[in-house]
Order: structure tokens, then sequence, then C-alpha cells
């Protein structure tokens, strides 16, 4: 029997702001973590990845490479952000010039299993508990539903503020 191939999550080459908290296990690896943010147990964040100031990524959440998340931001348990939309039919495999970027804007709050396609989020958005956002969101309020879509404006936000 042949023996496997074992690597170590851990926390390796990141740029964490003051007053960073994380809490282990997680994998956190090339990435940057902005002033006041907190990261829960059993999280990655991948490659590139910047994370805005006070933010709170909750337990179990997957932010894979090319995700930007603004100032503000709560991304509850269990959220998945997508990279490969297999346009090709299929996993994109290493061709990550396949893969495309997800923006989120600041005072963003993401809900439980919500699970985000690339897509550019605009500021002051909630998105339900089990959302799946697939395409651009511009005007502030609150999203829900598969595919994700607009209940209601947010009160006193203008669009795109």
């Amino acid at each position: 029997m042949a023996e496997p191939r074992i690597l170590k999550s851990g926390i390796r080459d990141v740029l964490f702001g003051d007053d960073v908290t994380v809490v282990e296990p997680v994998n956190l690896y090339d990435c940057a973590i902005g002033d006041g943010s907190f990261i829960g147990p059993f999280v990655e964040i991948q490659k590139g990845v910047i994370i805005g100031k006070r933010c709170r990524v909750q337990s179990h959440a997957f932010i894979c490479e090319l995700v930007t998340i603004g100032d503000d931001c709560f991304i509850s348990h269990g959220v998945m952000f997508v990279n490969d939309t297999f346009s090709t039919g299929g996993p994109a495999g290493g061709n990550k010039s396949l893969w495309k970027a997800t923006n989120i804007g600041c005072h963003v709050s993401i809900g439980t299993n919500a699970t985000l396609m690339p897509v550019s989020i605009c500021d002051h958005v909630v998105i339900g508990a089990g959302a799946v956002v697939t395409k651009d969101i511009d005007t502030p309020g609150f999203y829900v539903g598969n595919p994700a879509r607009l209940l209601r404006p947010m009160k006193g936000v203008k669009d795109g503020a």
C-alpha cells in the first residue's frame, strides 16, 4: 500500500491587521485580514483573499481565491464562496484563468449556508440564510431564495451607496 501525501492545515503568510481574533483550527494562507476582525473555527480563507476591517467570519465558512470583502461585514456559519463556474461543463482544474472574482461591499451580512457564485454585491445588503446568489446585486436590500431575489429594499440607504 502506498502512503498518502499529508498536507497540514494552519495559518501561513497571513497579513493580519490590529486586534484580529482567530479561533483554531483554521486554514488561512496568503490572505489579508483587516483590523478588529474575527475568524471562527473550521474556516478556510485562501490565497489572495482580502477581508476588510471589523468583519466577522463564523465557523465552517469557505472563502476561496479571488474574493474581496469590505469593512463591517458578517459572514455566517457555512457560507460558501465559489470561483469556478464550470464554464466548460466541468471543473476548471488547474486552469485558473477560468475562475471569476467575487467582490462584497461594506456592511454586508450573509446568512447561514448561503452560496455565492462569482458576483459583485454593493454596500448595505443582507443575504438570507440558504440563499444562492447567482447575479450581481447593485441595490441595497434584503435578498432571499434560490436564486436570490430582492425581498425588500434597505430603508434609509440609497441605491449603490
